[in-house]
């Protein structure tokens, strides 16, 4: 989803600069330049720091290998390809 329409920021790419440390909006203008033209995705890109946080904290209460297309090998053993 595009977020900042004057740069041309995805979701995406703030996510991954959440990922990489950004902490705030202004973390985040520093990495992509999010909300550094008519500032009007601020608010979205304060809500897209948000959900990655909560992303994050939830993936480190549930066991990666459970997670779909993160299975380890392990928990593949009993599947044959089709």
């Amino acid at each position: 989803m595009l977020v900042c329409h004057c740069l041309g920021v995805s979701d995406r790419t703030i996510r991954e600069a959440v990922r990489e440390g950004a902490e705030t909006v202004d973390d985040v203008h520093e990495v992509c330049g999010a909300g550094s033209g008519c500032g009007g995705c601020r608010e979205l890109v304060s809500d897209v720091i948000t959900q990655e946080r909560v992303c994050a904290r939830r993936s480190d209460v549930v066991p990666t290998d459970r997670l779909c297309g993160r299975r380890s090998p392990e928990s593949q053993a009993g599947v044959s390809a089709a």
